[in-house]
């Protein structure tokens, strides 16, 4: 009885085991020995759920028949591995390139053969590829060559540096990675090409470079081939596009490559004609992202963060591209719109290795469950990764909504959701579904919570236009209305002479609310109204205080309140300090510049003169930035245009001030003014370098001092 008692707790205790395992969240994971991020196209990081844990290392315990002793054993471990790749039985095949041979593994780890071709040896060979009819594609680089072998482990042919006149004299025909198409078009990235992936037919023969990088030029080369003579440019060092590092084939024929020199559109998608599918970074291009792949852990110790450098990449059979950074040991996985996932990683000990932390990955690759494989060239293993019950219903979730099935994937999104309400792939996927069925207020709702424009911009135009419909008729009768007592109201002034009396009225103003109104002076002839100020006392230096106060209370609002669809910095950073701070600074800076240097060029403002006008000429501000603030929340980005186009007024409105501000004041030519605003402009950068000195000095000498206060109190 006892016995059957115990039998029964136990089968009750291994229930009650399962059932917590599988109520726990998908992140406890106590063999996990690193963290698992998600950055939103803001730049902002998350840490969430693992996405893949450790499941094992293989390749550890390769064993050859000794040849002295074929009944023996010899231990014959990888030495500098560069390459992994798996095939549709998932069979690994590893270039072990130190011992200049291709090992083949079974699923489990385990050795099948080694393939050394003794009557062709290979010579560092760093790339393999395994064609559909089980061909070996093996990138021999010592030998400067690509052999291709049978299944069997026959060798077929060789492809030396193919003949062509399109080939440059110094390109270098050393392949380090491959893939070959199902027309048996091979596309090879060689050591040192930027011209691009070398592209052979079946025979060998050259078809032309593929997927080439562009050439990175900045601000300084652009002004260099300006003013540089041709023999002067020659002689500066040239910028030449990076070279491609790796390159994978995707299942709808798509070539994607990584490259580790460029800051920007390090991974690519490439068509057959060779033009990158991946624009910007997916759909958050629209926002502060910049179109650069591989992701930083941020670490609020460190002040610079290291660039990342993608070593290698793999594509499963979701489309979904995960690459490898083998500078800083992060893994990052994206769809395939390059929209991020995840990325997790962290560096390994020097002296101690965890099952998970890679030292040196040379290589990814992911077998038909969409575990990942990565390589690390220093360890000598492969190392295995399971995709956990949360990334499994990301990748599920996440091909829903990249195949436009968005009723499918919204209860895969709820349950992601669920689990991380942080998680903005799980909210976009919700917006979306919530578009697709018609509930544009929950979508313009959530589209809001990730940030993206373009979805809000479309879910508020649908539910803008519902709201005008439903109203028109309320509109018909309020312009009605409006129409007829505009006319009545002017019949009626001019029967009893309300615009006499309203003229007597103004003239009868005096004082400070004279002076604020003769802003209304500026807007019609803004040159006879500083002259006004400067010669005839128009304005005082209150007036000009309170007018400068509002323009700086305006442009405060106007870099806050406008919608994020215009401006998606305010969701980063939402606090108005910052912009008024540098407002004051640039203004105040501009003041003193001014009048020194009119000063100086015999200018007739005096100081409060120069105040006083600068200060009015800020009042663009109050008249246009306050309302389109206003107005930017009732716009979608259909009207982006309208909405640029009064914002680039705005400044064009207070730059044209000020020039006729300088006219005005300190009574000079166009000429003599234009001079003017230059000395005044290199006047401010003269006087922020000054104030950078002196800050910096200041800080030193308190420091010395602080040191040696230290000093003699210890002593």
């Amino acid at each position: 009885m006892i016995k059957r008692l115990a039998q029964r707790a136990g089968r009750l205790t291994a229930a009650l085991a399962v059932a917590i395992a599988l109520l726990q969240p998908a992140s406890a994971y106590a063999d996990v020995p690193y963290l698992t991020f998600y950055k939103d196209q803001y730049d902002q990081q998350y840490q969430m759920q693992t996405a893949y844990r450790p499941a094992g290392a293989l390749g550890r315990e390769l064993f050859i028949a000794d040849p002295g002793a074929p009944d023996q054993q010899l231990h014959s471990p990888l030495n500098q591995p560069q390459d992994l790749y798996i095939d549709d039985k998932d069979e690994i095949y590893i270039a072990d390139t130190g011992n200049n041979r291709i090992v083949h593994l079974n699923p489990h780890g385990e050795l099948i053969r080694i393939l050394d071709f003794p009557e062709d040896p290979l010579n560092r060979p760093q790339g393999l590829f395994i064609h559909d009819n089980g061909d070996l594609y093996i990138a021999d680089t010592g030998n400067n060559r690509v052999v291709r072998a049978s299944s069997q482990g026959e060798v077929l042919r060789t492809f030396q540096r193919p003949e062509s006149k399109l080939i440059p004299d110094a390109f270098k025909y050393d392949p380090v990675k491959l893939v070959v198409d199902k027309r048996g078009f091979l596309y090879i990235a060689t050591l040192g090409g930027y011209q691009g992936l070398l592209q052979l037919d079946p025979q060998g023969e050259f078809q032309g470079f593929f997927g080439a990088n562009q050439t990175s030029i900045s601000f300084v080369d652009s002004v260099k081939r300006l003013i540089y003579t041709r023999e002067m440019y020659e002689r500066e060092i040239s910028k030449l596009p990076g070279s491609i590092t790796s390159v994978d084939q995707g299942g709808e024929g798509f070539i994607y490559t990584v490259t580790r020199e460029v800051q920007t559109g390090q991974l690519k998608k490439l068509n057959i004609a060779g033009l990158d599918q991946l624009s910007g970074k997916g759909e958050f291009s629209d926002s502060l992202g910049g179109g650069s792949y591989g992701e930083t852990i941020h670490d609020p110790s460190v002040v610079r963060q290291v660039q990342p450098q993608l070593n290698d990449l793999t594509v499963d059979s979701d489309g979904n591209i995960t690459v490898v950074d083998s500078r800083l040991n992060v893994v990052s996985q994206y769809d395939d719109n390059g929209n991020l996932l995840f990325f997790w990683g962290g560096a390994a000990g020097d002296t101690t290795t965890k099952l998970g932390l890679v030292k040196t990955p040379s290589a990814i690759a992911n077998d038909s469950n969409n575990d990942l494989y990565i390589l690390d060239s220093e360890n000598n293993v492969v190392q295995k990764y399971e995709v956990t019950e949360f990334g499994a219903l990301v990748h599920q979730a996440n091909r829903l909504t990249q195949d436009g099935r968005y009723e499918e994937s919204e209860p895969l999104w709820q349950e992601v959701y669920r689990q991380n309400a942080y998680y903005a792939p799980a909210v976009l996927g919700l917006a979306k579904a919530s578009y697709k069925r018609g509930d544009y207020d929950g979508a313009q709702r959530l589209f809001a919570a990730t940030g993206w424009a373009q979805g809000f911009s479309d879910s508020f135009w649908q539910n803008r236009l519902q709201w005008f419909q439903s109203q028109f008729g309320s509109f018909m009768n309020a312009g009605l209305i409006l129409v007829v007592g505009g006319l009545v109201i002017r019949r009626t002034s001019r029967r009893l002479g309300w615009s006499g009396r309203l003229r007597e009225f103004r003239q009868g103003i005096t004082g400070l609310p004279a002076q604020l109104g003769f802003v209304s002076h500026l807007v019609k002839q803004p040159l006879d109204a500083f002259y006004g100020i400067r010669h005839e006392g128009k304005a005082s230096s209150l007036s000009g205080s309170l007018i400068l106060l509002l323009a700086l209370a305006s442009y405060g609002y106007f870099r806050s309140g406008t919608n994020f669809i215009y401006n998606p910095a305010i969701i980063v950073d939402p606090s108005v300090a910052t912009p008024l701070i540098q407002f004051s600074v640039v203004w105040l800076g501009f003041v003193l510049a001014s009048y020194l240097v009119g000063s100086l060029n015999q200018g007739e403002g005096r100081f409060r003169d120069v105040y006083t006008a600068s200060a009015y000429a800020m009042f663009p501000f109050i008249l246009v930035g306050v309302p389109l603030t206003l107005l930017s929340g009732v716009m979608t980005l259909n009207e982006s245009a309208i909405y640029h186009f009064l914002a680039y007024a705005l400044y064009g409105w207070t730059g044209l001030l000020l020039f006729w501000k300088v006219q005005g004041v300190q009574n000079f030519s166009v000429g003599e003014t234009v001079k003017h605003l230059v000395l005044t402009v290199l006047t401010m950068f003269i006087m922020a370098i000054l104030i950078f000195i002196t800050f910096s000095l200041t800080s030193e000498l308190v420091s010395f001092v602080y040191s040696i206060y230290q000093e003699v109190a210890i002593r």
